[in-house]
């Protein structure tokens, strides 16, 4: 959770060449659009500058001179000046935003595309409540960036660059008395970005804090209600909450100081050009009209530096957020298919694991020198404590991970040398934890696989018993799972997991404990079912419930990460080791001689 948090604070610089090129890159689609909203901006902010000097010369020229037709002409140039400078806004706003909207959807599809590319272990290593805020808050934070930042700024660096151009035409030195409040501006701009840095980062440590909080808790709501711990986490949350509200408040305060200092430096420039211009009035080497539109100059000098502020943060956090996306569209995938484009097809479903070793972090070995072989047809199961390497196994056959050393066959051939899609399309697995998406009872077994018909589906359900409570519910097949297979009690969803594992008729059959979790009687109702369904498929089954593996063609006994014993049902328990033990283990009430009645 700490690497998480100090990832998410990172603000980084205000501007970084290497990410903004990337950045502009997703831009590269729509320069149309941009150019556009380039030369709307420009043209508006070249016409924002008009008002003031239409104002000096309606003062000047007509009002003095008591010119009516003069004074109405500027009063229609003026009118047609804002209603101008309002189309081009406008514009410029719609354009942006639709190019910002449709950058931020390529974004995220590119986002998803690729986290859908990568392995298992790099989810293993990074929590989701981080990688859906890669999708979320950081995209939306470059959807800023797009819309109100980098064009916007431009429109700013014109508008000052334009008032400062006719400030200098018309008295350069009223301008210089504008231009003397600069350095005051910028010891105050400097100082707030100083300030509002630390702020931004103690808030952006409490938001994390609080993700990660809501996340844990929220996903052990039963543990915590089970232990009757709500006001301990109630408690916790609160303090949490509490450090988040006062960095906010913190931030808030610098914003509130801030904001009234830029009006007190406008304010002083406005007291300064009264001063200074009304001197040059009384001299007569200053119009009247000139000095209303310094002053009105002054008012539009200072709104684009404000703007500008508000905008360095904008791209410092867009900055962060687009160092946190890149780095995870860096990642690269670890599994992969192979580069050849010769396809290889799962004929007959033969498993041969070669002097397997596997490690899921350096040094800490879970699988040592595993070799067994499972022929066509056959079902092999695997049994040991927890720990031992079972799921491993399964993980590694379907190419979640890679051995660190040996090999995985199928068919002959190494698993890294066929297509992903391929493989794991040749695979059925029941795992032990179901997942069901929150679509329908037919969605969840289809999966997306438009080829099983409805009819398909219903077989496969009937085999292994699911179809009877599938028909009791409101709506059938079309009844909706809920989140996470929440309508369901955890019979129904092993059920349903079966039910999809058939319908896509696999090659390979796997069940990882795959009735550990059902009850008696719906284990006995599909025991004869998984009888007949594993006879001509190539299977593997893991179960801590010896009764599900006594008839398979051989059993596997693992003992931490090393497969120790091998055989029959019967030809373990005449060796009297390790299976023996389990046995004796989970049979003692049955093993033990009836009580002697008196």
């Amino acid at each position: 959770m700490n690497a998480e948090v100090h990832e998410e604070q990172a603000l980084g610089k205000a501007y970084d060449a290497r990410l903004m090129r990337r950045l502009m890159a997703y831009v590269r689609p729509y320069r149309k659009s941009a150019a556009l909203a380039l030369l709307l901006i420009i043209s508006s902010s070249a016409l924002s500058v008009l008002p003031p000097y239409l104002t000096k010369v309606a003062i000047d020229r007509f009002i003095q001179n008591g010119d009516l037709a003069g004074l109405n002409l500027i009063a229609f140039l003026y009118i047609v000046t804002l209603a101008a400078v309002f189309i081009l806004s406008f514009g410029q706003t719609w354009v942006m935003n639709v190019m910002g909207q449709k950058i931020m959807f390529d974004m995220r599809t590119e986002i998803f595309g690729h986290l859908q590319k990568l392995d298992v272990a790099f989810f293993d290593r990074n929590p989701v409540g981080r990688l859906m805020t890669r999708v979320t808050t950081d995209v939306d934070a470059l959807n800023e960036l797009f819309t109100a930042g980098v064009i916007s700024v431009i429109g700013d660096v014109f508008t000052l660059a334009g008032i400062v151009a006719v400030l200098f035409m018309m008295n350069y030195r009223l301008a210089l008395v504008i231009f003397s409040v600069l350095p005051l501006l910028f010891v105050i701009t400097f100082l707030f970005k100083i300030k509002v840095r630390g702020s931004f980062r103690r808030v952006r440590t409490a938001v994390a804090r609080i993700n990660a909080f809501l996340q844990e808790n929220l996903s052990g709501t039963a543990v915590v209600q089970a232990f009757v711990q709500e006001k301990k986490q109630f408690s916790r949350f609160e303090k949490i909450n509490r450090e988040h509200l006062d960095a906010n408040l913190q931030s808030i305060f610098y914003y509130a100081l801030f904001y009234p200092l830029l009006e007190l430096v406008g304010a002083l420039a406005v007291a300064l050009i009264i001063w200074y211009g009304g001197l040059q009035v009384f001299a007569g080497t200053l119009s009247l009209g000139a000095l209303v539109a310094f002053i009105q100059y002054s008012d539009r000098f200072f709104r684009p530096i404000s703007d500008l502020s508000e905008k360095y943060t904008i791209l410092q956090s867009a900055m962060a957020s687009s160092e946190r996306i890149f780095k995870l569209l860096d990642t690269a995938p670890a599994i992969e298919s192979p580069s050849h484009t010769t396809p290889r097809r799962v004929v007959r479903g033969d498993i041969e694991f070669r002097h397997v070793s596997f490690e899921y972090k350096p040094g800490v070995p879970v699988l040592r020198d595993v070799s067994f072989h499972v022929g066509q047809g056959e079902t092999v199961a695997l049994v040991g404590a927890t720990g031992a390497g079972k799921s491993t196994i399964i993980s590694l056959l379907s190419r979640f991970y890679d051995v660190t050393e040996g090999q995985i066959l199928v068919d002959g051939a190494d698993v890294r040398d066929y297509r992903l899609t391929e493989l794991r399309r040749s695979i059925g697995v029941v795992l032990q934890d179901v997942f069901l998406f929150s679509g329908s009872i037919a969605q969840n077994i289809r999966l997306g696989n438009e080829r099983i018909s409805d009819e398909q589906i219903r077989r496969a359900s009937q085999i292994v018993n699911a179809d009877s409570f599938i028909t009791r519910l409101e709506r059938g097949y079309d009844t909706r799972a809920g989140e996470r297979g929440s309508s369901l009690s955890v019979g129904q969803k092993q059920l349903l997991a079966f039910a999809r594992a058939l319908a896509h008729d696999p090659k390979i059959l796997v069940l990882d404990e795959a009735t550990s979790s059902i009850d008696t009687e719906t284990e006995l109702l599909i025991r004869d079912a998984l009888e007949r369904l594993l006879r001509d498929r190539t299977s593997i089954v893991i179960a801590h419930r010896l009764s599900t593996v006594q008839k398979a063609d051989r059993i596997i006994v693992l003992h931490r990460g090393q497969v120790r014993e091998m055989g029959t049902h019967q030809e373990l328990l005449r060796l009297r080791g390790i299976y023996w033990r389990l046995f004796q283990l989970q049979y003692k009430d049955q093993l033990l001689p009836a009580p002697v009645t008196p």
